[in-house]
């Protein structure tokens, strides 16, 4: 998987980018962005708008969140920023020269660190119960083809008895979630103070799925996972398994609801009113309803970590309540 993802021939590194072979929030609508911004300047008032604060994006693609979010922020806030793409592929041409491109997460910065199906594509290994009633690890050739290996042992068998325990029927399989863990507790670890956010495909331990996710992209389809740098290799993320202590776990409809995006139909008098205003207000809608639809982009989770914050800091209550309601 990591050869197949960021090896000289993976699919990060070719040139296209991911948004040749599938559609993300920050692809779906620059209303996504606009609302990362607006978590950014939430952020900032809690910090006390210090005289820098970072904007990190793990996983960057081709910078398209981190631009995005510097063009929706206020003057006075992106006078302020110091904005990060962190992505394993080369800098694209053209791209915003107030954006820093790195290979790695900066450290001790201040601000927001967000990381948009990020963790998904941090490499992990397969177990699969065999006939014998034991999880062992799955070994794959270039071309696909699948076998079973030796038993999972140490502290990848002490991370699955813990957070996806697997039955004795043959075929189970699971995700070993160990490495996405500790790729997130690396990635908190650069904020000195601040907000670290992971949106992604996620499921918790009441509802691990029971043959796992791990599935390939290609093309705007969905294909095997071949590790031969053709396709985008993902599986689902143990959300639960990356939390730390005074994370917030919620859905993305629930957070972006309390980032002001909606998806409701403006009212019809606008139509009669200002039509062109009525129209973009219902792009604008249609955007939202994508971004935050049930059985979509929706029920992606979000992982909402504070570092050196407190954990009822005004912008967490408010994304708590709402989801609550």
């Amino acid at each position: 998987m990591e050869a197949a993802l960021y090896g000289p021939d993976g699919f990060y590194r070719r040139p296209e980018g991911p948004a040749g072979h599938f559609r993300t929030s920050v692809h779906a609508s620059p209303l996504y962005a606009a609302a990362v911004a607006r978590l950014l300047c939430r952020v900032d008032e809690v910090l006390g708008h210090p005289e820098e604060i970072a904007f990190v994006d793990m996983g960057a693609g081709r910078g398209e969140l981190t631009a995005g979010v510097l063009a929706a922020l206020p003057a006075d806030v992106a006078a302020r920023v110091r904005a990060y793409a962190v992505e394993r592929a080369e800098r694209p041409p053209g791209l915003d020269p107030r954006i820093i491109w790195r290979a790695g997460p900066p450290t001790g910065v201040t601000g927001l660190l967000f990381a948009n199906e990020w963790l998904d594509n941090v490499p992990v290994d397969i177990a699969e119960v065999a006939a014998d009633g034991t999880a062992r690890r799955l070994l794959v050739r270039d071309d696909g083809t699948e076998s079973l290996g030796g038993p999972v042992a140490g502290p990848d068998a002490a991370w699955l008895a813990r957070w996806w325990p697997l039955g004795a029927e043959p075929g189970l399989r699971a995700e070993i979630g160990r490495p996405r863990d500790e790729a997130w507790a690396a990635a908190v670890a650069g904020l000195e103070r601040g907000l670290a956010v992971a949106v992604d495909y996620a499921h918790d331990r009441q509802g691990r799925p029971p043959f796992g996710t791990l599935t390939g992209f290609r093309e705007g389809r969905e294909t095997a996972p071949v590790p031969d740098g053709s396709c985008d290799i993902t599986a689902h993320v143990a959300l639960d398994a990356c939390a730390m202590e005074g994370a917030v776990l919620l859905t993305q409809r629930a957070a972006l609801g309390a980032l002001g995006v909606s998806g409701g139909r403006p009212p019809l008098w606008l139509a009669s009113e200002d039509p062109a205003a009525y129209v973009r207000a219902l792009a604008r809608g249609g955007q939202a309803a994508e971004l935050t639809a049930p059985g979509g982009l929706g029920d992606f989770g979000w992982l909402v970590q504070p570092v050196g914050m407190p954990a009822g800091a005004a912008l967490l209550v408010d994304v708590a309540d709402h989801e609550e309601e």
